[in-house]
């Protein structure tokens, strides 16, 4: 076990830390629910709770197409969530500390010598805006967002790929996930996941939960984990 700067235990060698970004890293996913509201309501359409709760670790071609039907071209799609994602970073653009998860950053500057990476759903224009808005991107040595895989969350090609550009076997991988399709994409590529309680109050299938960063009961479970061989 290697040592912080000040002399606390960190990570063991040979293991990754690996984030989801929308309700992990930034408590978003309200401001993403106005977004939605605001733009269905340029068609006509009232976004109800069902609505609200099935876009929850969605890739954003997902969720138009079950707002507005299969029937729209994948010009047409792709058009519609470029839109809305304007509409989200309108929203936060003055934001960023606010919706920032607490404990995060100073999380993430105790692990800054730990390998870790960003597996996310979001667009890449989102990913980006986080990230560099948020001064965060250069605590990270990997960032795959929803577009550089070919099948989003819950499949598990996402944690694999970011695995791959770790390094780091997926087993070896911590993984911080707040839905139900983020779990189960990072236990089918065979990570270990933390869950955040940001947007469920349980998620099934986590080997811990927390509630923030600053839960006291993070850094003593992390301190537990040993690499598999």
């Amino acid at each position: 076990m290697s040592l912080s700067a000040t002399g606390e235990p960190r990570l063991a060698p040979g293991l990754a830390l690996v984030f989801d970004m929308d309700g992990v890293l930034v408590d978003s996913n309200p401001f993403h629910v106005k977004a939605w509201e605001i733009f269905n309501r340029r068609y006509g359409l009232e976004t109800t709770e069902a609505m609200r709760e099935s876009m929850y670790g969605k890739r954003n071609d997902e969720i138009v197409r079950n707002y507005f039907g299969n029937q729209l071209a994948p010009e047409e799609v792709f058009a519609r969530g470029a839109q809305k994602e304007e509409l989200y970073r309108e929203l936060v653009a003055d934001r960023m500390e606010e919706i920032l998860m607490p404990g995060i950053r100073a999380f993430l500057e105790f692990h800054r010598d730990d390998p870790m990476a960003v597996a996310s759903n979001a667009e890449p224009a989102n990913v980006e805006f986080i990230l560099d808005r948020a001064g965060l991107r250069h605590f990270f040595r990997a960032v795959v967002d929803g577009h550089q895989v070919r099948h989003p969350k819950p499949h598990p090609e996402v944690y694999l790929r970011t695995a791959e550009l770790l390094g780091i076997a997926p087993g070896n991988c911590l993984v911080f996930e707040d839905s139900y399709s983020g779990v189960e994409a990072a236990r089918a590529a065979g990570a270990r996941v933390i869950g955040v309680l940001t947007t469920h109050g349980d998620l099934p299938g986590t080997e811990l939960t927390i509630d923030n960063f600053g839960s006291g009961n993070l850094e003593p479970w992390l301190r537990t984990q040993k690499p598999k061989l």
